[in-house]
């Protein structure tokens, strides 16, 4: 009986956060759409740029084709079929479900990309998916699938009782280096405003907390 209403104290937490985060997330596009952090946007891409050498071009663009929607649904789903979660479909629903809130917000709020003159992209492949130009590009879409992603896995590093706490310290810190890593490569490459990663982070952070419910 304990179990059972510890379970639903549980359930009614990450419904609560994950509520209260996509609500941050709205105010936060509505912050974006007033233009407000545009100048904050154009100096923080210049300083970043100006710290971080092109000699990391490389490596930052594979995280880009990391963070790809090809990439990051084939590791959902491969995750999902490793925990044989039977409500997994849902997870994949709340996934997709995140993108349409994408595409919405890239097609109205207007919010446009970094000028040519800071793309640092040097890989010559792309996915399709990152030919699909709505038009604006808030919010980032690498943002949200690493963050989904991150808070799914990191979430469940912590369940492994065979672990022991230092592994699961190390593991979860390599999640969210690699997590920070792809945040950082979408200003440094010059593919997104530092706006747009900010917004797509929270609703990746929302989306996957939610997530979290249908996975106990």
């Amino acid at each position: 009986m304990k179990a059972i209403i510890y379970s639903k104290k549980k359930l009614i937490i990450l419904f609560i956060v994950s509520l209260l985060t996509l609500i941050f997330f709205a105010g936060f596009t509505i912050l974006v759409r007033t233009k407000l952090l545009n100048q904050f946007d154009f100096d923080t891409t210049v300083r970043i740029q100006n710290h971080i050498s092109k000699r990391w071009d490389t490596f930052f663009s594979f995280l880009s084709l990391l963070g790809s929607f090809e990439v990051m649904m084939s590791l959902l789903i491969i995750f999902l079929f490793v925990l044989k979660k039977i409500k997994g479909i849902l997870v994949l629903c709340i996934f997709l479900s995140g993108h349409v809130i994408e595409l919405i917000g890239k097609s109205f709020l207007h919010h446009s990309g970094p000028p040519f003159l800071f793309y640092r992209y040097n890989l010559g492949f792309l996915f399709p998916s990152s030919y699909v130009q709505p038009g604006s590009s808030y919010p980032s879409g690498h943002s949200f699938r690493i963050v989904f992603m991150s808070v799914m896995i990191g979430y469940f590093i912590f369940q492994i009782k065979r672990l022991s706490k230092t592994y699961k310290y190390i593991l979860f810190a390599g999640i969210v280096s690699l997590c920070s890593f792809v945040l950082v490569s979408r200003v440094s490459l010059g593919e997104h405003w530092t706006t747009d990663v900010i917004g797509g982070a929270i609703l990746g952070a929302g989306f996957g907390i939610l997530s979290l419910q249908f996975m106990l």
